[in-house]
């Protein structure tokens, strides 16, 4: 019994999550005059000599541990910065855009920082910030990070700086897993469920905890190893950020669930002496998230709605497109509600920005910047251009494009543009030419052999890749690969031409998954396993979410012909579900059960979980009678053997090995 392993593993990777890195490292190029002469040009285009964003992000230090390292119990390195200390040079290397080394070298400072009187944070612990408010007996603590043991890491470094006092609420801004993975590191569950320890959460929070990326989660975790370039190095020619923070931290994921939502646009709680006024802004950033202000201390919290870079409206490891109307319009709320009596505004990524004035002008790019993506793209799209056409042409304005805040370090101008296209008019570019083309491999063979010939292609893409023709290269090599995935010749090209794009690249999101595309090019292998289920984000998948998976997994071709019922009884819950295989779809439905069932299964929701994380087996489930069976069991191991088991490093820059029937 399979049901929900994979879908756990996928749901913690894809949001933000863990990967075993792997050590090996195909041997990288220097960067080529074409890259050294267009990151030269580039440091031009930007007032570096504005320093007002490290004044920030420096402002406040108390203290900090070397190198901010986290350790688990058995001495492995959860999370360091040690690995980026060459982020120290003020002079970037030619193999980095000397835009993202700026942001690389403050993602990379770290400690615990004043905000204002009772207000603090810790940065540089995890991809996001733990910001704690002290109450007048206990500590609110705000996204409680990825890991148990940096969000542990991060608290003890508090505590050994301020008066100690007991965590008396926990909240989370939204649904994604580097805000809430860390909470049993802060707080027990039972502190939560009895009550004493407040947790609160957006409405919608579990849901979508768990829910965004379980459907498509093993695509989406393997598309997020070139996202955030996990399986890199740290170095000057691999990754050196991710653009949100430094990294991904490798600890344990954990999911406490909250005990107090936030349901009306606009709620006002009193914790431990602190008044807290939310503000719901579900389809902003996620699904399920909220900002809060703080009247007592005129800070503003605006979770990731705004933050020191051009956000995703599409994110490239694969997610719902997000809506930049409304997320620029809940941006404008907060400016109309809070903007003339903030002095501190904070977030749960990156640093603060201080005073009314600086406050109210960051505030505004950062409603305009998403508003600008938006209408624009909108605007050329119904001129009737395409995605591609739209992203090529659209430039952000001086005032926005000189903007450190505005620059696309995470989210890009032009995957954020076609984001929005995709939003209003989905994948069809309405060229008739374009409806049913044939697939990548069959496509790239044809467009070989007009060209001339794999020798003919390489000769011409030689001599581009000299005059630094990257992009063009990258694409004509990647239909060589695919037409013939042994040619070394094409790989090695392709390789080379992903490098220096991304050695090219402000976004650290591109670079990433640039540099990691060349290293498999070059031979390195994806990491073969990824993060597996745990107890504490499982029992956040409801029944009905687990039987929606096990339908995704079903193989049409070897279910073709096929009729099983089965009956499930949940006894602890009392749910009830009846499961149908026919016509090679696989549907279920709560309620009453099947009287013309194959097989009916009474079990708890505690006994399913033991068996997905492998702590016992089915059949031993049976012998001890935690598991109750009726009918014909051989129809339950025959609907069992009809779903598929998700590889979860699929190729991406060659061809499938094996395709899925």
């Amino acid at each position: 019994m399979r049901m929900l392993r994979m879908m756990l593993a996928a749901s913690s990777i894809a949001s933000c999550c863990v990967f075993a890195v792997n050590a090996a490292q195909a041997q990288s190029r220097e960067a080529e005059p074409s890259t050294k002469a267009a990151n030269a040009e580039f440091a031009k285009s930007l007032p570096f000599n504005d320093k007002a964003d490290f004044d920030d992000a420096r402002r406040g230090f108390i203290a900090t541990v070397p190198d901010a390292l986290v350790t688990g119990p058995n001495g492995n390195v959860i999370w360091s910065q040690k690995p980026y200390a060459f982020l120290q040079r003020d002079t970037p290397p030619a193999t980095v855009n000397p835009s993202l080394w700026r942001q690389a070298q403050l993602n990379a400072i770290h400690g615990l920082f004043k905000v204002t009187e009772r207000v603090y944070q810790v940065r540089g612990f995890d991809l996001a910030n733990l910001t704690i408010i002290e109450g007048d007996s206990g500590l609110i603590l705000i996204d409680p990070l990825l890991s148990t043991e940096t969000a542990k890491a991060a608290l003890d470094l508090y505590l050994a700086n301020r008066p100690a006092k007991p965590v008396a609420a926990v909240i989370y801004t939204h649904s994604h897993i580097d805000h809430f993975g860390g909470a049993k590191g802060v707080i027990t569950e039972a502190d939560a469920s009895q009550g004493k320890v407040k947790v609160i959460a957006p409405d919608g929070f579990m849901e979508h905890a768990v829910a965004e990326n379980v459907i498509a989660g093993n695509a989406m975790g393997r598309r997020a190893q070139f996202q955030f370039g996990a399986p890199l190095p740290v170095s000057e020619t691999a990754q050196i950020d991710t653009g949100l923070g430094k990294a991904l931290s490798k600890g344990s994921v954990s999911l406490i669930p909250p005990n107090d939502l936030i349901k009306q646009s606009y709620e006002t709680r009193s914790i431990d002496g602190v008044e807290i006024e939310f503000h719901l802004v579900p389809g902003s950033e996620a699904p399920s998230e909220m900002i809060m202000y703080f009247p007592q201390f005129k800070v503003l919290n605006m979770a990731e709605d705004t933050s020191h870079n051009m956000h995703n409206l599409y994110t490239i490891r694969g997610a719902e497109i997000r809506d930049g109307r409304k997320w620029s319009k809940y941006i404008g709320e907060a400016i109309a509600r809070y903007g003339d009596k903030t002095d501190f505004l904070i977030a749960q990524h990156h640093w603060p920005t201080f005073g009314n004035e600086r406050i109210a002008g960051f505030l505004k790019k950062q409603r305009d910047l998403y508003k600008f993506i938006h209408d624009q793209s909108v605007r050329l799209l119904n001129h009737g251009l395409t995605s591609a056409e739209i992203a090529e042409r659209l430039k952000l304005p001086p005032s926005l494009a000189n903007e450190w805040a505005a620059r696309g370090y995470y989210g890009t101008l032009s995957h954020n543009a076609k984001a929005v296209y995709q939003f209003y008019l989905g994948w069809y570019d309405a060229n008739p030419s374009n409806l049913n083309p044939l697939p990548p491999a069959e496509t790239a063979k044809k467009q070989i052999e007009y060209m001339g010939g794999a020798e003919a292609v390489l000769k011409r893409a030689r001599d581009d890749f000299k005059a630094g023709q990257y992009r063009w290269v990258a694409s004509v090599m990647s239909q060589l690969v695919f037409a013939d995935p042994e040619n070394k010749d094409a790989r090695a090209l392709a390789a080379d031409a992903l490098e220096q794009l991304g050695y090219q690249s402000e976004a650290a999101t591109w670079r990433n998954a640039y540099l990691l595309g060349a290293a498999e090019l070059r031979g390195a292998k994806p990491p073969a396993s990824s993060a597996g289920a745990n107890a504490e984000l499982l029992k956040g998948v409801s029944l009905d979410l687990a039987f929606d998976f096990l339908a995704v997994r079903l193989n049409a071709v070897k279910a073709e012909g096929k009729t099983i019922v089965v009956n499930w009884t949940f006894t602890d819950s009392n749910q009830t579900f009846v499961m149908n295989l026919e016509n090679s779809a696989l549907t279920h439905t709560a309620g009453a059960l099947s009287g013309n069932a194959d097989v009916s299964i009474k079990l708890t929701r505690a006994t399913l979980d033991a068996i997905t994380l492998k702590q016992r087996t089915f059949l031993g489930s049976i012998a001890t009678g935690d598991v109750s069976i009726w009918g014909n069991p051989l129809k339950l191991r025959e609907l069992f053997g009809l779903l598929d088991d998700f590889a979860p490093d699929f190729a991406v820059i060659e061809p499938k090995k094996g395709q899925a029937e």
